[in-house]
């Protein structure tokens, strides 16, 4: 079956312009809204929306800053906020079901503290972390190196400038450890590490001072009263980053927590029979 697909960019009221692509057929209600990782990242999750947009119209965009959605300002994580509403006014969309990966996850969360009524069903997929979670993800992903890629990989951080090549080497050390298997891991990272470019460090790095400046962890409680009443998270398995916080967090939230096995951190990659009739599943009941 073909999906029909639009696309188009939103005005902010601060002048940014946000790029968007749908699938399905966008007049009908409840649209999907997936919100990609990073931050600093460009969206990367059309395979993901597609296991879904025979169900319901699904938006992906590009954030702020990334993509085609070009931005030099400061970043905020209440500016990240208000573009998502924003985009649903655009999209004359009163709420939707969010779809949040990694910071995405965290950006969801956030969302609904703020707009609670604009959220009808939440998916936190392999995020967000709370707690002291980066000391034990760190040392995964050591375990999960050689010494010579840890090496290579402090070096190549440490360049005042990087090449093309030195930023896709980086970038595929950083990312083959997030997934179950070395070797399919590599290969996964290298494409990513061609195709999700550039990558806006500088958005990275005042996004992860404003999360540490006013972290979520103190706001759970508040979470779990704003959160709408179908919510889920889920993670992989074989993710690096401790899926013991997110236990801890689905504890505190008084959430379902989906564990994917075989999986890391992006468990579509390698168990999409499995996620896809998870998301079948979750969108159908939003939608019932």
């Amino acid at each position: 079956m073909t999906l029909r697909q639009t696309q188009g960019f939103a005005p902010m009221s601060d002048g940014a312009r946000l790029s968007w692509v749908a699938w399905g057929d966008t007049p009908r209600s409840l649209p999907v809204v997936m919100l990609h990782g990073g931050p600093g990242l460009p969206g990367y999750l059309d395979d993901v929306a597609a296991m879904v947009a025979d169900l319901a119209p699904v938006y992906c965009y590009d954030q702020r800053g990334t993509g085609r959605s070009p931005w030099q300002g400061r970043h905020s994580l209440a500016r990240h906020v208000d573009d998502l509403a924003e985009l649903l006014d655009a999209w004359d969309a009163p709420e939707a079901v969010l779809i949040g990966h990694s910071y995405g996850a965290e950006l969801a969360s956030r969302f609904c503290l703020a707009r609670p009524d604009r959220a009808a069903a939440v998916l936190l997929m392999c995020g967000p972390y709370v707690g002291d979670w980066h000391t034990r993800y760190g040392a995964e992903r050591d375990h999960r190196t050689s010494g010579g890629q840890r090496e290579r990989r402090r070096e190549l951080k440490a360049l005042p400038y990087r090449t093309e090549e030195q930023e896709a080497e980086l970038l595929t050390l950083s990312w083959f450890t997030d997934h179950a298997g070395p070797e399919r891991g590599w290969d996964w990272a290298a494409q990513a590490a061609r195709h999700r470019r550039p990558v806006n460090w500088a958005m990275n790095d005042e996004l992860g001072r404003a999360a540490r400046a006013d972290p979520l962890d103190d706001h759970l409680a508040e979470l779990r009263v704003c959160l709408p009443a179908q919510a889920e998270l889920l993670c992989g398995t074989d993710d690096p980053r401790p899926m013991s916080a997110l236990a801890a967090l689905a504890h505190r939230l008084g959430l379902p927590l989906t564990r994917i096995e075989g999986a890391g951190h992006e468990p579509w990659l390698e168990q999409p029979d499995t996620i896809r009739a998870h998301l079948q599943s979750f969108v159908a009941r939003a939608g019932g």
